[in-house]
């Protein structure tokens, strides 16, 4: 019994042999539109004599 507790102790911890790799997939699309309608809507409210 006191074999299996000594082994049982016993922690490994070894390197990964690949990099680890992280994808981040960032949807900034809807952020972009967003400014881009406010800017227009900014220019059309300062312009509205030309439209």
């Amino acid at each position: 019994m006191l074999g299996v507790v000594s082994l049982s102790g016993c922690i490994s911890v070894n390197a990964p042999d690949k990099p680890i790799v992280i994808e981040l997939n960032i949807n900034i699309k809807q952020e972009v539109i967003y400014r881009l309608a406010k800017d227009a809507g900014n220019t059309i409210d300062a312009n509205a004599d030309i439209f």
